[in-house]
């Protein structure tokens, strides 16, 4: 039995084929008992069977193999669950014979508060508080619902029964195809499903509306949520029916199952969960209602949508063998939640926006603490540590970069293949890339494992000396270290014009390459830009001539959104690595001052707040200065965008006019602060005024924490009271993350003490960290006085990392800035 503890993975001597599962939850006491009988293959000689179990209670009495070809009952003469492995060893008197037999078990657990395994999330109903049972599995918790064998290539048939309350709504991965009622309870059985992971295994119990429509081969897709929302649910519901059509042509393969549900989940710890035909949300990321939603918060429902679609395909019909290939269905799933978007709404200019997942998988991958995208997962511990930017954003940037590489069709093509090969089925990236070299004929394994297998990226250096370019490789580190790496390149550029586009593979450490045809006497001024459209996953440093030429460019504005979003992106990171002045990045953004495009514009914005947080801890007396200089900035497209919407505008300029107003409310902009005040004190009276639509809300509310102070707290006790009377999620985390920009201490506390309370769900909580530069000591004192709290709250996963993250890493940033 030793031999089976500390192990990274089971034994593969027995295999499930089919769960025919029953629950019963009890949403009052907040626990459940349960029975399985597991079809299991014993392909290996063995007196034991080894599973997954953990925080269950497992009556030894109820458990039994019996042998399919006989008659024999086998009851195992030691029933051991090892909590800090997670597993169940069952230890039999006698070897099992091989084949097929019956393990029956039965159990019972707890619906924790924990939002992981079977757990239970409030809500209102007729102003009664009430439950409902969910379940997340992903990565590792089946474990907590049901004893099985919990890991991605162990796939298996389900059959599950739900007993519940007769008044409730019982919903599974599969389509119910029997209800028995029974006075107060009623029995609920499902259809068996396909073969699936346990991580996909779902089942939601409570009280919900649902809108419902079908696609147009016949698949019956609802969206389920809080009673009396309905209506909230009908935009998810447009969106996923077109996004299954597309990608049942885009995958060249059917949707697998007969129905689609997608449900929000008040109490949900990510921001969704691809369960099966039975996708959960967080209410954020799934409802959108028409009179209080944003523009933002109407494209991250489509985008959200889209991704968890896209794993119904892409980690669900196949599934990656191990944790190690998670990167595989998320940065996937990433990356064709952008084509999916961009099909059903090219007006929002989606790719351009892509580029902010490309950042933020830059930003993680330049530290030295950095990871690979494949990561050798040991134990079920450490597969939290792994859902990150590197997994998903830098996972689907080099998706994109390969699928630019490769052309849009032959990429298709191929992934189309790789589907159909491996469905019902398990993967790794070695079958990706093998699906991808056939297709194409380019060496796809080679390339691609430079920038999978080894963490970080290169910065790309170029020079134009004597009619040529001059390419050098580097590893990039935020810290300004040397780092040894070397990739398989993907260069494009172009000079002077996107007609004249070149491209070629930097397979060595520095390159040159002959531009004589740009380089004439007329065309000595030209723009040279690399990393054309930013589809490469990597940094350019250029050389003072080229960068002057780009500036050149961008005030003219010859260069697209993204080239724009790239230089810009590019110098902000070289110079806080040292390797450009500030003098030189200052310079740059001055260039931007009439850019109107959102991304660009927005991501200029991340800039101006980062390089304004070390200006004023390194030269807090020219803080004055610097703001006023990126107030002129911004000074353009404020002003031509206003505070009130125009008829007909996009949906761009609706997403942007809040940012713009925003940072300038968090600049000290006396315009600003002055009308967001009056437009503030017009909601007040009438949370329906159009004065101050939702788009511009978080911009008022921002603006009124500029001036409160503890002594003036008339404005936070307005925003608390709009807090409590809402009941949309969107509008109280538009709140939350409104109310730490306040620069008063006082009212720092306040607020971090409220973003632990009962008031505040604990998935939103880290909304209410983001504290301004003055509150930073006061974070961290009440972190580390809060910390026992906090670790009971959240204990192991990634919304810890989140929090700590949240607090710590501004701290750190000051005491960088001023060493």
């Amino acid at each position: 039995m030793e031999n089976f503890k500390g192990q990274p993975r089971l034994p593969k001597f027995a295999v499930p084929k089919r769960y025919d599962l029953q629950l019963k939850p009890d949403l009052s006491a907040c626990k459940f008992a349960g029975s399985v009988s597991i079809d299991v293959d014993i392909v290996a000689e063995t007196r034991f069977i080894v599973l997954n179990a953990a925080e269950l209670s497992i009556n030894p009495g109820s458990v039994s193999f019996s042998p399919r070809n006989s008659s024999k009952v086998f009851d195992p003469k030691k029933v051991e669950l090892v909590e800090e492995d997670e597993i169940l060893v069952l230890d039999f008197a006698e070897a099992l014979p091989l084949g097929l037999g019956v393990l029956a078990i039965g159990f019972e657990g707890i619906l924790n508060d924990r939002m992981k395994g079977f757990y239970r999330s409030t809500y209102e109903h007729n102003g009664e508080k009430k439950n409902m049972a969910v379940t997340q599995f992903e990565p590792a918790d089946a474990r907590r619902s049901f004893p099985c064998w919990d890991e991605p290539s162990f796939k298996a048939k389900f059959k599950i029964t739900l007993d519940v309350p007769s008044e409730l709504v019982a919903l599974s991965n599969m389509p119910v195809i029997e209800e028995k009622v029974n006075g107060p309870l009623k029995t609920v059985s499902y259809q068996e499903s396909p073969i699936m992971s346990t991580y996909l295994v779902a089942y939601v119990v409570g009280l919900f509306d649902y809108v419902e429509d079908h696609t147009s081969d016949g698949i019956k897709v609802r969206v389920y949520c809080q009673v009396g929302k309905a209506n909230q649910g009908e935009f998810a519901l447009k969106v996923a029916v077109r996004t299954l059509e597309l990608y049942k042509d885009y995958f060249a393969v059917p949707y697998p199952l007969p129905k689609l549900d997608m449900i929000a989940i008040p109490d949900f710890a990510a921001g969704a969960m691809e369960n099966y035909g039975l996708v959960t949300y967080r209410e954020t990321a799934l409802l959108y209602d028409e009179q209080h939603s944003a523009a933002a918060n109407k494209q991250r429902v489509a985008t959200v949508v889209a991704h968890e679609l896209a794993h119904q395909w892409f980690g669900n019909l196949v599934t990656m063998e191990w944790w190690t290939h998670l990167w595989l269905n998320e940065g996937f799933a990433t990356w064709v939640s952008y084509l999916a978007t961009d099909s059903i709404f090219p007006e929002w200019r989606i790719w351009t926006q892509f580029l902010d997942e490309l950042t933020d998988g830059l930003r993680l991958d330049g530290l030295a603490e950095s990871h690979p995208i494949e990561v050798e997962i040991n134990h079920a511990a450490e597969i939290d540590e792994i859902f990150d930017a590197i997994s998903y954003r830098k996972g689907a940037s080099v998706i994109r970069m390969l699928q630019s590489y490769l052309g849009a069709e032959c990429f298709q093509r191929s992934l189309a293949s790789y589907i159909k090969k491996h469905a019902y089925s398990n993967a790794k990236t070695e079958d990706l890339w093998a699906a991808l070299e056939e297709g194409s004929g380019e060496p796809v394994t080679k390339l691609m494992n430079t920038w999978t297998k080894q963490k970080g990226y290169p910065v790309v250096s170029v020079k134009f000396k004597d009619q040529k370019l001059e390419f050098e490789q580097s590893q990039f580190f935020s810290s300004g270290s040397l780092g040894d790496g070397q990739w398989i390149v993907p260069i494009t550029f172009c000079c002077g014009s996107y007609d004249k586009k070149k491209s070629f593979l930097l397979q060595t450490k520095s390159e040159n390459y002959d531009v004589k045809e740009f380089a004439s006497d007329s065309n000595k001024s030209a723009w040279i830009k690399l990393n054309v459209d930013q589809t490469g996953f990597y940094r350019v440093k250029y050389d003072e001539e080229l960068a002057a030429r780009l500036r050149y460019a961008i005030e003219n504005k010859y260069l697209t959104p993204t080239d724009r979003f790239g230089i810009l992106d590019d110098s902000f990171a070289l110079c806080m690595a040292r390797q450009l002045p500030l003098t030189s990045l200052l310079t740059l953004m001055g260039a931007y001052r009439e850019e109107l495009d959102y991304t660009v514009l927005s991501n200029l914005i991340s800039i101006t707040y980062k390089v304004g947080r070390i200006a004023a801890d390194a030269r807090p007396e020219l803080m004055d200065n610097i703001n006023q200089f990126f107030i002129n900035i911004f000074q353009y497209s404020a002003e031509k965008l206003g505070w009130d919407a125009t008829q007909g505008e996009s949906h761009l300029d609706s997403m942007l006019r809040g940012e713009i107003l925003t940072a300038l409310a968090m600049l000290g902009h006396k315009e600003t602060l002055s009308e967001a005040s009056r437009r503030f004190d017009a909601f007040l009276k009438d949370r329906n005024t159009p004065l101050l639509p939702p788009d511009t809300r978080k911009a008022a509310y921002v603006a009124v924490m500029q001036t409160v102070t503890s002594s003036n707290r008339a404005g936070f006790d307005s925003l608390l009271k709009v807090y409590r009377e809402t009941d949309l999620s969107q509008e109280k985390i538009r709140i939350l993350g409104s109310l730490p920009s306040c620069p008063d201490q006082g009212i720092i506390s306040e607020v971090l003490k409220f973003s632990l309370s009962p008031e505040v769900r604990s998935q939103d909580a880290m909304y209410a960290l983001a504290v301004s530069k003055e509150g930073r000591e006061v974070a961290w004192t009440w972190f580390k006085e809060n910390w026992d709290l906090i670790l009971k709250t959240y204990g192991s996963g990634f919304l810890i990392t989140r929090f700590v993250s949240a607090v710590v890493s501004p701290v750190c940033a000051s005491l960088c800035a001023t060493s």
